[in-house]
């Protein structure tokens, strides 16, 4: 099997010779160590140097405030966001906000100003073919209305003011769909798979109830599956932390695969999601970034990866359990865990 066969019967959860598996998309601080240990000189590289199943590609996006997608919003109006440096708890423009007249300031951003259609062409040449070309579309709604508001004021907004919430949580989804589609348009043809999602859980449980998670970020995730699957698209679906009471409701939207196995969180040990949900969706992740791979042995880290393919023959794709690999993780753990993970069964 290449990578692409793999990677379609995993979502289909049909038998695979081996696991899928996954790099993430390392830090830039975490880069330098893992270029010098693979011996490449860029990402590129690197993405081809561990046997990665996957080519992930940025939307390209630069605006005067912003340069990548997932911070394309001037929330605090200073003229400059940094994606390195963002928050949801600061209050942000809509702090103060009541009533809708009070949204009418902000100057929402168009995306067909600020995405490089040509760039984004190149970006998914650069991928071979026999690999899955996944697209970075992040599209975090809630977790950008949360910093609209700041997180308290927009939590709070979401029970006494619903209505402020939903139209600046419309707004945002009016730019994701936008931007999506110019970039759907621009791979035609090259993309296999997109990644979206909203941090909506914490180590022991979700942010806010089940309900409030229905009502104010499914409908979104809905929008924006729906969008994917019309060009043909596999959806992987992240969410930091224990989403178990939810995934449900993911599955019931169109998610194919959610992303990640965040193993130490309440109710994520990858045994229960496999016998709850293993005949009904795929997952992603597994191999624990909170403590294995920072402090664990290369010995400790194929250990987990055999229990991971003893419990997934089929339905999981082997990765970090956080997407962005740190400063903190040995580059040995990252080969250790891919060398046992290409192993064919």
């Amino acid at each position: 099997m290449n990578s692409l066969e793999r990677f379609y019967a995993t979502v289909n959860r049909e038998p695979v010779d081996r696991p899928a598996a996954w790099l993430g998309m390392p830090d830039i601080f975490a880069q330098p160590a893992l270029f010098k240990h693979y011996g490449v000189k860029d990402f590129h590289e690197l993405k081809l140097a561990v046997g990665d199943d996957f080519y992930a590609v940025e939307v390209p996006y630069e605006s005067p405030n912003a340069s990548a997608i997932y911070a394309a919003f001037d929330w605090y109006m200073d003229g400059n966001v940094d994606a390195e440096e963002r928050t949801l708890t600061t209050p942000g423009c809509f702090a103060e906000a009541e009533e809708l007249e009070d949204l009418e300031f902000f100057q929402w951003p168009d995306p067909a100003k600020y995405i490089n259609v040509e760039e984004c062409k190149r970006r998914v040449a650069l991928a071979p073919d026999d690999k899955v070309c996944l697209g970075m579309m992040w599209s975090a709604h809630f977790q950008d209305t949360c910093a609209a508001f700041g997180m308290e004021n927009a939590l709070m907004n979401m029970i006494a003011n619903p209505e402020i919430y939903e139209a600046v949580d419309a707004k945002i989804m009016e730019f994701y769909l936008k931007a999506n589609e110019i970039f759907y348009e621009a791979t035609k043809g090259r993309l296999n798979a997109v990644l979206i999602g909203n941090d909506m859980g914490s180590q022991r449980g979700l942010m806010l109830s089940p309900d409030m998670v229905r009502r104010f970020i499914i409908p979104g995730c809905k929008k924006l599956v729906e969008q994917a699957h019309s060009y043909g698209l596999k959806v992987i679906y992240h969410s930091c932390g224990s989403i178990v009471d939810i995934i449900p409701d993911l599955i019931e939207a169109g998610v194919d695969i959610i992303h990640p196995i965040q193993a130490l969180a309440a109710g994520m040990e990858p045994q229960g999601l496999k016998d709850k949900f293993g005949d009904k969706v795929s997952f992603c992740g597994g191999v624990d970034t909170q403590d294995l791979l920072v402090n664990g042995t290369p010995e400790d880290v194929q250990k987990k990866v055999k229990e991971l393919r003893t419990i997934f023959p089929t339905g999981l794709i082997i990765s970090p359990s956080h997407e962005a690999i740190l400063p903190d993780i040995p580059p040995a753990n990252i080969q250790a865990l891919f060398d046992e993970a290409q192993k064919v069964y």
